[in-house]
């Protein structure tokens, strides 16, 4: 009689349990969303404007990403470039706090002789309204040499 007691007991705390489970699961409506932000730095080594073959993409060059969310907040990113010149900031959140708005800027290139940013470039602004999942392309930040080498001339 114990046994079946304790039984029933354990079956009805089980289904207590169950139960809770799917009311938290149920009621919990927030959704994620995944931003992303990428883009490229490149050489412009004869200061031309033009990507031709004497150009490079820059590893290591920094880029900072600031964004302000839905619900107000700031978030400051940095990001450097890989082998490839391609820098990227992604984050998942809540749908409610995503991205609204951003600025990507060139912060520095650590190149010995590709360091001076070019076309004056302060940075990119931008209203992020990309669904989740998807990312924005930002266009190139460009770096130029300080001295232009003799076979651009």
């Amino acid at each position: 009689m114990a046994t079946q007691s304790s039984t029933k007991l354990h079956l009805s705390l089980h289904i207590v349990f169950l139960f809770t489970a799917i009311l938290l699961l149920s009621s919990s409506s927030v959704l994620a969303w995944t931003g992303e932000i990428h883009g490229r730095v490149v050489c412009d080594v004869c200061g031309d404007s033009s990507i031709g073959p004497e150009d490079h993409l820059l590893e290591g060059a920094e880029v900072a990403v600031l964004c302000i969310t839905k619900s107000g907040v700031v978030l400051n990113y940095q990001a450097f470039t890989n082998s490839k010149g391609v820098y990227t900031v992604a984050e998942t959140m809540p749908e409610s706090d995503r991205w609204d708005a951003c600025l990507a800027r060139p912060i520095s290139s650590f190149h010995e002789k590709c360091n001076r940013l070019g076309d004056a470039t302060s940075g990119v602004k931008f209203t992020y309204n990309r669904p989740s999942g998807h990312s924005h392309a930002i266009k190139p930040f460009i770096y130029r040499h300080a001295n232009v080498p003799s076979y651009c001339m």
